[in-house]
């Protein structure tokens, strides 16, 4: 039997990271036993339909390089791929479903089923038209009376299904309710509709959040009416925004779009959110799609929720943006300096090989630059190093020495910058780190920089580098005497 998985998500808004996890496990899943990939967009629910939505499904896969092999826009042999543009298979097998005694056509009005409460405002419906005669049920439907159709769900005894994450999972009967399966517009209501669709696409395996556990036995109670063999399921334990919270998609938790505008690259976004309830064989982390594909087995789904560390995402990040090409970072980079104080002023190769080992999002960029423009008074305890055993009494004396160094100078590279400080710090008697820790601190008046002393003052030039050597020479000197 050749696996075929399914992403089946509503148009309701962004990408949030939990729908993009069950994507790309149903993705893995599929091409880790060769199977097949399909994409079914379900949009019956038309109040919560956002415009554009669809689209961002098809740009966030694309994005992340997931194969599909049947969508809307590839075909595929079981379409329409839409749910929508099917209504009239929900019609045409929920009627069925009714001839076989799966369900049954309900005439009840709002106000009925609203009277429907216990004690506690809980409603269920207590199967008031599953004694309708069947005269009575063609009599209303010749009158035209509106009517849904609900499923007969049994009144007693136990159900019960294997999980391949969370194991046997049983539930009694009689805590569920008859759920409505086909509304009174001729539209499916979800827990209808994706049986069927399941069922006629060919789904082998349905990868979905654990908040559906307890539902799932009236999905196969829907399968057993209609004499079909139920899909296994894989049931994923949730994202969590801290110990108590969810992420939610509600609340605009953990977009998938907001995090490429940072910056971050989108193989390191699927590496850190395939180990967000998954964990492989080994200590490896670090893990391209093709080595997720080779690795990923369902036995190491976690049962218990996965906190969404953000800090642990940008560190993957970082080994990625390491890796890339000098030619393939310089192309990533250039949209974040052409809007940041370089822009237009400064040969932005002379940037790249400094940043692309101390960015962790591209984003960084714009504060690991922005030294060149802003420089002002600043907090001496930048000067502070204890290993170094420096401050802003020895950053003072550094920075008179670089100053002298630098005037003595008749060209002016990194290299040549080097050797004069590193000469001056002996003749201070003092180490050369301390000189270039403090130069560096005088140039760019900032506690992170993308380089070191010789490096910054490279970029900033002789003249550049000497005003504000001689800004921060003074700067020391007032603090200190008021101090």
């Amino acid at each position: 039997m050749k696996v075929r998985t399914r992403f089946a998500p509503s148009p309701t808004g962004f990408m949030h990271i939990g729908n993009l996890r069950t994507a790309l496990y149903s993705y893995l899943f599929a091409r880790h036993y060769g199977g097949e990939f399909i994409l079914r967009i379900e949009d019956t629910d038309r109040e919560r339909y956002v415009e554009g939505a669809v689209d961002l499904v098809y740009r966030t896969l694309e994005t992340v390089g997931f194969k599909i092999d049947e969508s809307p826009v590839h075909g595929g042999e079981v379409g329409p791929y839409v749910q929508s543009e099917r209504k009239n298979i929900y019609i045409e097998y929920a009627h069925k479903l009714v001839e076989l005694g799966g369900a049954y056509y309900c005439f009840c009005d709002k106000e009925r089923l609203e009277s429907l409460t216990d004690e506690n405002g809980n409603r269920k419906y207590d199967k008031h038209c599953l004694s309708l005669t069947k005269e009575e049920v063609e009599a209303k439907l010749k009158a035209g009376e509106p009517y849904v159709i609900r499923q007969n769900v049994p009144a007693s005894g136990m159900t019960s299904y294997e999980d391949l994450v969370f194991g046997t999972i049983e539930i009694d009967c009689a805590d569920m309710e008859d759920q409505v399966l086909l509304k009174s517009d001729g539209m499916p209501t979800y827990n209808f509709a994706n049986v069927i669709d399941d069922h006629l696409m060919g789904i082998t395996h349905v990868t979905r959040g654990m908040e559906y556990l307890s539902s799932t036995p009236k999905y196969n109670l829907l399968y057993k009416s209609f004499g079909w063999e139920p899909p296994k399921y894989i049931h994923l334990p949730p994202i969590m925004k801290d110990a108590q919270r969810k992420l939610s998609k509600r609340y605009g938790d953990a977009n998938f779009e907001d995090f490429i505008a940072k910056g971050y690259l989108p193989e390191a976004i699927i590496n850190y959110i395939a180990l967000l309830g998954w964990s492989p064989k080994g200590e490896v982390e670090k893990m391209d799609i093709d080595t997720l594909t080779e690795l990923f087995d369902v036995a190491g789904i976690n049962k218990s929720g996965s906190i969404f560390d953000e800090v642990k995402m940008k560190w993957l990040n970082s080994l990625y943006i390491k890796e890339l090409s000098p030619e393939r970072f310089a192309e990533l980079a250039k949209p974040w300096y052409d809007k940041s104080v370089i822009a237009g002023k400064y040969d932005y190769n002379k940037w790249n090989a400094l940043l692309q080992s101390r960015v962790e999002i591209m984003q960084d960029i714009l504060d690991k630059v922005k030294f060149i423009e802003e420089f002002g008074e600043y907090d001496l305890e930048l000067y502070y190093h204890k290993k170094l055993k420096a401050d802003a009494s020895v950053g003072l004396v550094a920075v008179k020495g670089a100053i002298e160094a630098i005037e003595a100078m008749d060209e002016f590279n990194e290299e040549l910058l080097s050797e004069a400080l590193g000469a001056k710090a002996e003749e201070l008697g003092m180490k050369k780190g301390q000189m270039l820790w403090s130069v560096r601190v005088a140039v760019t008046g900032a506690a992170v920089t993308p380089g070191g002393a010789t490096e910054m003052a490279g970029i900033l030039g002789k003249e550049e580098s000497l005003r504000r050597l001689a800004f921060s020479r003074d700067l020391i000197e007032r603090k200190l005497q008021n101090a």
